[in-house]
């Protein structure tokens, strides 16, 4: 989103505010699960759901996004964190946006949907759906982290699998091709073992496939992976 438009939403604020201006307090991206063993099971479920989600700072700052989310452009959830989602997202109309922040001011706690246009990072479509932002967290921290989902909207038909692959999803793919286990290949590109199981199904169920040998020898085949490098890299 552009300064104006990030300007005109917030009332004023400093350009990237979705909500009240102010220093960002410690807030734990696990939200209302932060206590106990609430949180690793909430860090768990986020990486395995297929939905897009990313937990925020009032002003929008991503403090956790899950590998869904990371996926529209074609990253690591990891480097998501520290962005803001009016860097993100384009609002479709300004004053969906002014009501989001208005309320946050006020304390108000609903979901308010916002619809959105963005340019993908894995093939550099544009694509448009709906955010649904849900302030989230004890009601007496002000303001509040914020809890956003994202709802694709694909007007077109289904297109027939890809045989492409996303940038994550070659680096997964050079580093099984290695040998790599699950867990190193995820501490290699900042993905939990949930996230990087997530890619590879992705990947199974595109390429119509199973198991990680086919996944690999699948890869070479359509010129993912570079048939002359050891070890392996993406094409």
């Amino acid at each position: 989103m552009d300064d104006q438009a990030c300007d005109h939403a917030a009332g004023g604020q400093p350009s990237g505010a979705i909500g009240p201006a102010g220093a960002h307090g410690p807030i734990d991206p696990a939200g209302p699960y932060a206590a106990g063993p609430w949180r690793n099971y909430f860090l768990i479920l986020l990486d395995r759901i297929p939905t897009p989600i990313a937990v925020c700072h009032a002003d929008g700052e991503v403090l956790i996004a899950n590998p869904a989310m990371a996926e529209q452009w074609g990253v690591a959830p990891g480097q998501l964190r520290g962005r803001n989602l009016l860097d993100l997202f384009r609002p479709r109309a300004k004053e969906q946006l002014a009501r989001l922040a208005n309320a946050l001011r006020l304390g108000h706690r609903s979901r308010y949907p916002v619809e959105v246009q963005w340019r993908a990072g894995s093939d550099g479509a544009e694509r448009e759906g709906q955010l649904t932002v849900d302030p989230v967290g004890d009601p007496s921290v002000r303001p509040p982290a914020l809890l956003a989902l994202l709802r694709v909207r694909d007007p077109a038909p289904q297109p027939a699998p890809r045989a492409g692959a996303s940038p994550v999803e070659a680096r997964i793919l050079a580093l099984a091709a290695g040998g790599a286990t699950t867990a190193s290949i995820g501490t290699a590109l900042g993905l939990t073992v949930d996230g990087v199981n997530y890619h590879l199904a992705r990947l199974a169920r595109r390429w119509r496939v199973q198991g990680r040998t086919a996944l690999v020898a699948r890869a070479y085949v359509l010129g993912v992976l570079s048939p002359d490098s050891w070890p392996p890299e993406p094409a």
